[in-house]
């Protein structure tokens, strides 16, 4: 459940991800993604199963491996779910995984914001495939 004042944090969230640079493991696409959700909702801190135990893509990939998940899609489903609506009915805050090459970003109406290694960038909200409430 969203905290009261979710669209002053989520505004903040991506202001803070936009000042900070890429970085594999500490601040990523999934990093990103659940620390945002963390701050919508004051809920467990999920990033900390994987923050700061990788440096590169690769390593990433490890440890999603050494966690049970052999992609992003299984690493949604283990911490969120089933997937509960069609992307294209997600709304402000929830977590979309993109086809683009994004990974796990947060939508932000008719777009999605996610981290990547040029920084905080948008895609159409319909290139992303799957969505989770927030």
């Amino acid at each position: 459940m969203r905290l009261d004042n979710w669209p002053i944090l989520l505004a903040e969230a991506l202001e803070t991800a936009r000042a900070r640079p890429f970085a594999w493991g500490v601040h990523d696409c999934p990093t990103f993604a659940f620390e945002t959700r963390t701050r919508l909702t004051g809920g467990e801190d999920t990033a900390a199963l994987w923050r700061g135990r990788y440096t590169t893509a690769l390593g990433g990939q490890r440890v999603m491996r050494r966690l049970g998940w052999a992609s992003l899609e299984e690493m949604g489903h283990a911490l969120l779910g089933a997937p509960r609506r069609g992307v294209l009915f997600a709304q402000r805050g929830d977590i979309v995984l993109a086809d683009t090459g994004l990974g796990f970003g947060i939508c932000t109406g008719a777009e999605a914001v996610g981290m990547a290694p040029e920084g905080l960038v948008t895609v159409p909200l319909p290139s992303c495939r799957l969505s989770w409430p927030v």
